[in-house]
This record gives structure tokens, C-alpha cells and sequence, in this order.
């Protein structure tokens, strides 16, 4: 499992780690993960994503889910978020048009 967020597309990052004698050693900075559940108002269900804290609260100032992702860019996205991205854009069209 990569260490990716799926909404905000966030990363391991590298760095150094450098110590009182100033070495200077390779380490890895990971972004901090959070499975949670995230209710969708347009799909009427809810979703299990993977996402950082930092996207956690993006989505939460969004004002939700469907909010979030019909700003977000697809090249951020994972194919899972991208993937509901796209039911929620068809759900919303099919509600606008009845």
C-alpha cells in the first residue's frame, strides 16, 4: 500500500536528518495517513479513503466530500477518488435534469 494520500495526491518526502555534529543522514518524512469515512450527500452513502490529516481538514472547510472533489484536479486524485469524482458528477447531472 503506498504511502499516498487519495484525495490531495500528498507523499513520502526525503530529507536529512542531521544530528549536533552536523552529519547529515538520509530519512524519510511521511505525510500522516488517516483511514476515515466520509459521508457523500449526493451519493446518499458513505466512502472509506485513505487521506491525510491536512486534506481532512480541506474537505471539512469545503464544506464535504462532494465539494471537495468537484474542485480537486484529477491529476491528484487516486483512481479511487477519481473514479467517485465521476459518480458524483453523473448523480448530480441525473438530479438536475429531473
Amino acid at each position: 500500500m503506498s504511502r499516498r494520500c487519495d484525495l490531495t495526491g500528498k507523499g513520502v518526502q526525503s530529507g536529512n536528518l542531521v544530528s549536533h555534529s552536523n552529519r547529515k543522514t538520509k530519512r524519510r518524512f511521511l505525510p500522516n495517513l488517516c483511514n476515515v469515512t466520509l459521508e457523500s450527500e449526493t451519493l446518499k452513502r458513505s466512502v472509506r479513503l485513505r487521506i491525510s490529516a491536512n486534506a481532512l481538514k480541506s474537505v471539512d472547510h469545503r464544506g464535504g466530500l462532494d465539494a471537495f472533489l468537484a474542485k480537486a484536479r484529477d491529476e491528484e486524485l487516486s483512481p479511487v477518488a477519481l473514479d467517485l469524482k465521476r459518480q458524483i458528477a453523473k448523480a448530480a447531472a441525473a438530479a438536475a435534469a429531473a
